[in-house]
Protein backbone atom coordinates (compact mmCIF):
# COMPACT_ATOMS: atom_id res chain seq x y z
CA UNK A 1 0.00 0.00 0.00
CA UNK A 2 1.27 2.98 -0.56
CA UNK A 3 1.20 5.53 2.09
CA UNK A 4 1.16 9.09 0.18
CA UNK A 5 3.71 10.36 2.21
CA UNK A 6 6.11 10.67 -0.07
CA UNK A 7 8.15 14.09 0.56
CA UNK A 8 6.74 14.74 3.77
CA UNK A 9 8.63 15.89 6.46
CA UNK A 10 8.56 13.97 9.71
CA UNK A 11 10.22 14.46 12.68
CA UNK A 12 10.24 11.58 15.63
CA UNK A 13 11.75 12.16 18.65
CA UNK A 14 14.02 9.35 20.52
CA UNK A 15 14.71 7.43 17.41
CA UNK A 16 18.22 6.29 17.53
CA UNK A 17 16.93 2.81 18.50
CA UNK A 18 13.80 1.03 19.58
CA UNK A 19 10.10 1.80 18.78
CA UNK A 20 11.60 5.43 17.11
CA UNK A 21 14.33 4.12 15.29
CA UNK A 22 11.86 1.55 13.43
CA UNK A 23 9.31 3.86 13.02
CA UNK A 24 11.77 6.57 11.42
CA UNK A 25 12.91 3.42 8.98
CA UNK A 26 9.15 3.04 8.53
CA UNK A 27 8.14 6.83 7.13
CA UNK A 28 11.82 7.00 5.38
CA UNK A 29 11.14 3.88 3.35
CA UNK A 30 7.65 5.43 2.04
CA UNK A 31 9.30 8.43 0.29
CA UNK A 32 9.30 11.01 3.28
CA UNK A 33 12.33 12.74 5.40
CA UNK A 34 12.89 11.87 8.65
CA UNK A 35 14.40 14.07 11.54
CA UNK A 36 15.81 12.18 13.64
CA UNK A 37 16.37 12.80 17.17
CA UNK A 38 18.03 12.17 20.59
CA UNK A 39 20.59 12.81 23.02
CA UNK A 40 23.90 10.61 22.43
CA UNK A 41 25.56 11.68 19.46
CA UNK A 42 26.87 8.82 18.47
CA UNK A 43 23.76 6.51 18.30
CA UNK A 44 22.43 10.02 16.34
CA UNK A 45 25.31 9.46 13.98
CA UNK A 46 24.85 5.98 13.09
CA UNK A 47 21.02 5.84 12.74
CA UNK A 48 21.24 8.90 10.68
CA UNK A 49 24.18 7.20 8.74
CA UNK A 50 21.95 3.66 8.17
CA UNK A 51 18.40 5.72 7.17
CA UNK A 52 20.44 7.83 5.08
CA UNK A 53 21.04 4.40 2.63
CA UNK A 54 17.23 4.10 2.03
CA UNK A 55 16.54 7.77 1.69
CA UNK A 56 16.66 11.25 3.55
CA UNK A 57 17.02 11.53 7.17
CA UNK A 58 18.54 14.22 9.47
CA UNK A 59 19.99 13.95 12.68
CA UNK A 60 19.25 16.74 15.48
CA UNK A 61 21.13 16.27 18.57
CA UNK A 62 18.36 17.18 21.62
CA UNK A 63 17.46 16.62 25.92
CA UNK A 64 13.51 16.66 25.31
CA UNK A 65 13.80 16.76 29.28
CA UNK A 66 14.10 20.37 29.39
CA UNK A 67 11.81 23.28 27.58
CA UNK A 68 15.66 24.40 25.98
CA UNK A 69 16.22 21.31 24.19
CA UNK A 70 12.42 21.46 22.71
CA UNK A 71 13.64 24.65 21.58
CA UNK A 72 16.59 23.44 20.36
CA UNK A 73 14.57 21.00 18.13
CA UNK A 74 12.23 23.48 17.01
CA UNK A 75 14.73 26.01 15.63
CA UNK A 76 16.76 23.22 14.00
CA UNK A 77 13.46 21.26 12.62
CA UNK A 78 12.52 24.76 10.90
CA UNK A 79 16.02 25.40 9.23
CA UNK A 80 15.12 21.91 7.46
CA UNK A 81 11.84 22.47 6.44
CA UNK A 82 7.87 22.80 7.72
CA UNK A 83 6.96 20.04 9.24
CA UNK A 84 4.03 17.64 8.41
CA UNK A 85 4.38 15.02 10.42
CA UNK A 86 5.43 14.70 14.54
CA UNK A 87 5.66 11.28 16.28
CA UNK A 88 6.18 11.44 20.10
CA UNK A 89 7.96 9.05 20.95
CA UNK A 90 10.32 9.84 23.54
CA UNK A 91 10.27 8.76 26.68
CA UNK A 92 11.47 6.05 29.70
CA UNK A 93 10.22 3.91 32.04
CA UNK A 94 11.10 2.34 35.43
CA UNK A 95 9.80 -0.10 37.81
CA UNK A 96 9.95 1.96 40.94
CA UNK A 97 7.52 1.00 44.13
CA UNK A 98 4.59 3.81 44.84
CA UNK A 99 6.01 4.10 48.54
CA UNK A 100 9.58 5.16 47.06
CA UNK A 101 8.33 7.60 44.29
CA UNK A 102 9.52 10.90 45.29
CA UNK A 103 8.09 13.78 43.71
CA UNK A 104 11.57 14.30 41.52
CA UNK A 105 10.50 11.05 40.04
CA UNK A 106 6.97 11.89 39.43
CA UNK A 107 8.32 15.57 37.68
CA UNK A 108 11.37 13.84 35.73
CA UNK A 109 8.49 11.24 34.12
CA UNK A 110 6.05 14.01 33.79
CA UNK A 111 8.68 16.16 31.97
CA UNK A 112 10.18 13.66 29.49
CA UNK A 113 7.11 11.49 28.63
CA UNK A 114 4.41 14.08 28.37
CA UNK A 115 5.81 17.85 28.56
CA UNK A 116 8.37 17.10 25.69
CA UNK A 117 5.32 16.18 23.03
CA UNK A 118 3.07 19.41 24.53
CA UNK A 119 6.37 21.82 23.53
CA UNK A 120 6.43 20.22 20.03
CA UNK A 121 2.74 19.98 19.40
CA UNK A 122 2.19 23.67 20.56
CA UNK A 123 4.56 24.65 18.16
CA UNK A 124 4.05 22.68 15.15
CA UNK A 125 0.31 22.15 15.19
CA UNK A 126 -0.19 25.98 14.16
CA UNK A 127 1.62 25.32 11.32
CA UNK A 128 -0.18 22.00 10.26
CA UNK A 129 -3.62 23.53 10.67
CA UNK A 130 -2.33 26.73 8.21
CA UNK A 131 -1.66 24.31 5.58
CA UNK A 132 -4.47 22.11 6.27
CA UNK A 133 -2.68 18.83 6.30
CA UNK A 134 -0.67 17.04 9.40
CA UNK A 135 0.03 14.38 11.71
CA UNK A 136 0.47 14.47 15.38
CA UNK A 137 0.71 10.61 17.25
CA UNK A 138 1.23 9.74 20.46
CA UNK A 139 3.20 6.64 21.23
CA UNK A 140 1.37 5.43 24.32
CA UNK A 141 1.13 2.22 26.19
CA UNK A 142 -1.17 -0.25 27.39
CA UNK A 143 -0.07 1.32 30.63
CA UNK A 144 -1.91 3.75 29.43
CA UNK A 145 -5.41 1.32 30.29
CA UNK A 146 -4.13 -1.10 32.93
CA UNK A 147 -1.94 0.76 35.15
CA UNK A 148 0.74 -1.41 36.75
CA UNK A 149 0.99 0.02 40.55
CA UNK A 150 4.90 -0.79 40.28
CA UNK A 151 5.31 1.90 37.95
CA UNK A 152 2.50 4.02 38.62
CA UNK A 153 4.08 7.50 37.27
CA UNK A 154 4.90 5.69 33.85
CA UNK A 155 1.34 4.51 33.96
CA UNK A 156 0.45 7.76 34.55
CA UNK A 157 2.47 9.56 31.51
CA UNK A 158 1.19 7.35 29.53
CA UNK A 159 -2.46 7.64 30.31
CA UNK A 160 -1.81 11.80 30.07
CA UNK A 161 -0.59 11.51 26.61
CA UNK A 162 -3.64 9.46 25.26
CA UNK A 163 -5.59 12.70 27.20
CA UNK A 164 -3.43 15.36 25.45
CA UNK A 165 -3.98 13.53 21.61
CA UNK A 166 -7.92 13.86 22.49
CA UNK A 167 -7.70 17.32 23.28
CA UNK A 168 -5.41 18.27 20.44
CA UNK A 169 -7.44 16.47 18.09
CA UNK A 170 -10.89 18.54 18.98
CA UNK A 171 -8.97 21.62 17.24
CA UNK A 172 -8.64 20.51 14.33
CA UNK A 173 -12.44 19.66 13.55
CA UNK A 174 -12.70 20.54 9.41
CA UNK A 175 -9.45 20.36 8.82
CA UNK A 176 -7.28 17.90 6.89
CA UNK A 177 -5.10 17.46 10.74
CA UNK A 178 -5.38 14.57 12.96
CA UNK A 179 -4.05 13.27 16.25
CA UNK A 180 -3.93 10.17 17.71
CA UNK A 181 -2.25 7.77 20.45
CA UNK A 182 -1.23 4.40 19.89
CA UNK A 183 -1.47 1.98 22.99
CA UNK A 184 1.58 -0.02 22.17
CA UNK A 185 2.17 -3.68 23.14
CA UNK A 186 5.59 -5.13 25.19
CA UNK A 187 8.17 -4.37 22.56
CA UNK A 188 11.21 -6.02 23.23
CA UNK A 189 13.70 -2.81 22.61
CA UNK A 190 17.37 -1.96 23.64
CA UNK A 191 16.02 -1.00 26.74
CA UNK A 192 13.87 -3.25 27.81
CA UNK A 193 16.68 -5.53 27.00
CA UNK A 194 19.03 -3.89 28.99
CA UNK A 195 16.34 -3.66 32.33
CA UNK A 196 16.04 -7.27 32.14
CA UNK A 197 19.62 -8.13 32.25
CA UNK A 198 19.46 -6.43 35.27
CA UNK A 199 16.62 -7.75 36.64
CA UNK A 200 17.99 -11.52 35.80
CA UNK A 201 21.36 -11.04 37.07
CA UNK A 202 20.49 -9.72 40.46
CA UNK A 203 17.53 -12.71 40.82
CA UNK A 204 20.36 -15.49 39.41
CA UNK A 205 17.85 -16.10 35.87
CA UNK A 206 18.92 -16.02 32.35
CA UNK A 207 17.32 -13.13 30.18
CA UNK A 208 15.22 -15.53 28.19
CA UNK A 209 14.11 -17.11 31.42
CA UNK A 210 12.71 -13.48 32.12
CA UNK A 211 10.99 -12.66 28.85
CA UNK A 212 8.91 -16.20 28.92
CA UNK A 213 8.18 -15.14 32.47
CA UNK A 214 6.67 -11.60 31.47
CA UNK A 215 3.95 -13.85 29.53
CA UNK A 216 3.75 -16.88 32.22
CA UNK A 217 3.32 -15.39 35.38
CA UNK A 218 3.79 -11.72 35.13
CA UNK A 219 1.99 -8.80 33.83
CA UNK A 220 1.69 -10.39 30.41
CA UNK A 221 -0.77 -13.07 30.94
CA UNK A 222 -3.67 -11.72 29.34
CA UNK A 223 -1.46 -10.92 26.41
CA UNK A 224 -3.17 -12.89 22.96
CA UNK A 225 -0.05 -12.69 21.42
CA UNK A 226 2.08 -14.21 24.58
CA UNK A 227 5.40 -12.43 22.93
CA UNK A 228 7.09 -9.45 22.69
CA UNK A 229 6.40 -7.32 20.19
CA UNK A 230 9.17 -6.60 17.65
CA UNK A 231 10.00 -2.56 16.72
CA UNK A 232 8.70 -2.90 13.23
CA UNK A 233 5.26 -4.20 14.07
CA UNK A 234 4.49 -1.51 16.29
CA UNK A 235 6.18 0.98 13.43
CA UNK A 236 3.81 -0.35 10.80
CA UNK A 237 0.75 0.65 12.58
CA UNK A 238 2.20 3.93 13.53
CA UNK A 239 3.77 4.40 9.73
CA UNK A 240 -0.23 3.78 8.48
CA UNK A 241 -1.65 6.60 11.54
CA UNK A 242 0.95 9.18 10.02
CA UNK A 243 -0.26 8.71 6.46
CA UNK A 244 -2.83 9.77 3.87
CA UNK A 245 -4.56 6.92 4.19
CA UNK A 246 -5.52 7.17 7.90
CA UNK A 247 -7.26 10.35 7.09
CA UNK A 248 -10.64 9.56 8.65
CA UNK A 249 -8.68 8.23 11.56
CA UNK A 250 -8.90 11.44 14.27
CA UNK A 251 -8.62 12.07 18.06
CA UNK A 252 -8.58 7.80 18.28
CA UNK A 253 -6.60 6.31 20.97
CA UNK A 254 -5.92 3.23 18.63
CA UNK A 255 -4.49 -0.03 20.40
CA UNK A 256 -1.18 -1.95 18.83
CA UNK A 257 -1.23 -4.19 22.18
CA UNK A 258 -0.92 -7.50 21.22
CA UNK A 259 -4.42 -8.36 23.45
CA UNK A 260 -3.13 -7.40 26.14
CA UNK A 261 -5.63 -5.17 27.38
CA UNK A 262 -9.02 -7.54 28.47
CA UNK A 263 -11.56 -4.79 27.20
CA UNK A 264 -13.98 -4.82 24.48
CA UNK A 265 -13.63 -0.46 23.77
Amino acid sequence: MDLNIAGRLALVTGSTQGIGRAIAAALVAEGAQVIVNGRDATRLEAAVSALTRQGKAHGVAADLSTADGASELLEAAAAIGEVDILVNNVGYFEVREFGDLSDRHWFDMFELNVLSGVRLARALLPGMLRRDWGRIVFIASDQSAKPNPGMAHYAMSKAAQVSVARSLAELTRGTRVTVNSALVAPTWSEGVEVFLSKNAAREGKTVDEMRAAYFAEGPGTTSLLQRWASPEEIAAQIAFLCSEQASAINGAAQRVDGGIIRSLF
